[in-house]
């Protein structure tokens, strides 16, 4: 019986390029690496509720805060409901986008 010998491939791994596969053709080309400034702006056009429901959420908080801190203990309550809410209305639109977005994907 015959041993095999070492396994070589035809030409060198490098990690620069991609991997040829025989029989498979990727469908996705990727474009240019997106910086956070870029990433952010495309998803805030994509689905604009959910960074209007963070910015409310975060304005409730801080005048929630602020009224705790000068003693209005009843307008800093409802502050704290209200960020629940601007909570909620956030968390509901993310829900939105990626139903929308799953909906879009499929047609």
């Amino acid at each position: 019986m015959a041993t095999p010998g070492p396994a070589t491939p035809e030409t060198p791994f490098e990690p620069s390029q991609t991997p040829v596969i025989e029989g498979f053709k990727p469908t996705a080309h990727y474009q240019k690496e997106e910086s956070f400034k870029e990433k952010f702006i495309r998803k805030t056009r994509e689905n604009p509720m959910v960074p209007i429901g963070c910015l409310g959420t975060v304005a409730a908080l801080c005048y929630g805060l602020y009224s705790f801190h000068r003693g209005q203990t009843r307008r800093s309550q409802l502050m704290m409901r209200t960020r629940i809410a601007a909570q909620g209305f956030t968390i509901v639109a993310l829900l939105l986008g990626l139903a929308a977005s799953s909906m879009k994907s499929r047609a």
